[in-house]
C-alpha cells in the first residue's frame, strides 16, 4: 500500500514524489486536489507546454475509448523524452480503473500518470485499486483545517512582505476554507489591495473579502436550505447591495453542506436520529439556525449531500477560474440548489 495523510502532502512532494510515476489524488476540496496534481505535474521535468509530452484527458474521453489510457502509457512520445498523461474528473468508473491496475503491474518507463478524482469513500473501486498497488501513491486532500490555511496565508503574505495583525488573521480565516483555489485566490487579492502597507489590519480583510455581516450570509444560506426561494432572493439583494462578493455565499452553502455530510454519517454509522446529532454535533450553531439544520438532514440523504457538496467544489472551481463569470455561476449553483431544498420539502 503506498498512501500518506493529506497533511503529509508538502514532505512528500519535496522528499519522496520522484519515486513514483503513477499518483491518484481525491478528496471532496477540488481545489486542493487540482493544486496538488498541478504541483506533481511540475516535479516531472516533462515539458507542459508541449503537447507531445502532455496529454490531459478528462474521463469522458476514456469512456468514449476505454483502451486509450493503456494505448497512450505505453506508446513512446513523438520526439521520446519523458511525457505525462493527466486525468480530471474521475470517479470509480471501470474503464479507468482496469487499465489503472494493469498499467500498476508494469513500473511505467518513460510515462507519468496523474489522475484527479472527486470525494472517493473507502472501499470504493478507484480508491480500493490505488491504495492495494504499491507502484501507485494515493493522495487524500481534505478542506484545509486552521493550521494549514494559517500556513498559507503567511506564504502569501510574506511572498509581498506583508505582516497581518491576530484580529485580521482572524476574521480571514473566518472568511476562506472549503476550496484551496479560491482560498488562495482570496488572500492573493487581499495581499495586492494591502501592497504598500507594512501590515494587513482587520478593516482591510473586510473590506476587500467581504464587508456585509455574516448574519447575511448565514441569511442566504438558511433560506438555500429551508427552500425558501423569495427568503433567498431578499437576502442576496441585501448582499448584493453591500457590494459583498456572491462568492462568500457559495463558499459558505459548501461548508454547510460539508457539515451535513458529517452530521449524516454519524447519523448512519450510529443509527441515531436528527435530533441526537442537533445535541451533539449542532451544539455550536446559533438557536436560530438549528431548526433549519435538524429539518435539512431529515431531508437531504447522504447521497444527495455528497451531489450537492461536489456540484458546489465544482461551481467555486469554475468561479475561480473564470473570474468573469463568478457572479453568474454563483448566483446559478446556489439558486440550483435552492429550488432542490424546496421540492424535497414540498
Amino acid at each position: 500500500m503506498a498512501e500518506i495523510k493529506s497533511h503529509e502532502f508538502e514532505t512528500f512532494l519535496q522528499k519522496s514524489a520522484r519515486n513514483y510515476r503513477i499518483f491518484v489524488i481525491y478528496g471532496p476540496d477540488r481545489g486542493l486536489v487540482s493544486e496538488r496534481a498541478a504541483q506533481l505535474a511540475g516535479k516531472t521535468a516533462v515539458a507542459l507546454d508541449d503537447p507531445f509530452s502532455l496529454t490531459k484527458l478528462d474521463i469522458g474521453d476514456l469512456q468514449k475509448d476505454p483502451g486509450r489510457l493503456v494505448d497512450e502509457a505505453q506508446s513512446i512520445g513523438l520526439f521520446g523524452g519523458e511525457k505525462l498523461i493527466w486525468i480530471r474528473g474521475a470517479a470509480n468508473e471501470k474503464y479507468l480503473v482496469d487499465p489503472l491496475a494493469l498499467l500498476a503491474e508494469k513500473p511505467l518507463e518513460a510515462t507519468h500518470l496523474i489522475v484527479e478524482a472527486g470525494d472517493l469513500k473507502r472501499g470504493s473501486l478507484l480508491r480500493k485499486t490505488a491504495e492495494s498497488a504499491r507502484s501507485i501513491m494515493t493522495i487524500p486532500s481534505y478542506a484545509d483545517d486552521s493550521r494549514a490555511l494559517n500556513t498559507l496565508i503567511d506564504a502569501e503574505l510574506s511572498a509581498e512582505k506583508l505582516g497581518i495583525t491576530p484580529a485580521a488573521r482572524q476574521a480571514l480565516i473566518a472568511l476562506i476554507g472549503g476550496d484551496r483555489i479560491a482560498s488562495r485566490n482570496e488572500v492573493r487579492k487581499l495581499a495586492l489591495y494591502c501592497r504598500g502597507f507594512p501590515t494587513v489590519e482587520e478593516h482591510h480583510v473586510t473590506e476587500i473579502i467581504g464587508d456585509a455581516s455574516a448574519i447575511s450570509v448565514d441569511d442566504a444560506v438558511d433560506a438555500i436550505l429551508s427552500g425558501d426561494l423569495n427568503g433567498f432572493l431578499h437576502a442576496m439583494q441585501k448582499i448584493s447591495s453591500s457590494k459583498t462578493a456572491i462568492f462568500l455565499v457559495l463558499q459558505a452553502c459548501l461548508k454547510q453542506f460539508q457539515l451535513l455530510d458529517t452530521m449524516r454519517a454519524e447519523m448512519e454509522e450510529k443509527r441515531l436520529q436528527a435530533p441526537q446529532i442537533m445535541q451533539t454535533m449542532g451544539r455550536h450553531l446559533h438557536f436560530r439556525r438549528k431548526p433549519i439544520i435538524e429539518q435539512a438532514l431529515r431531508q437531504w440523504t447522504a447521497e444527495a449531500i455528497a451531489r450537492e457538496s461536489n456540484r458546489l467544489q465544482a461551481a467555486i472551481l469554475q468561479s475561480r477560474r473564470r473570474q468573469v463569470l463568478e457572479d453568474s455561476v454563483a448566483m446559478q449553483t446556489l439558486l440550483s440548489t435552492t429550488l432542490q431544498s424546496g421540492r424535497k420539502s414540498a
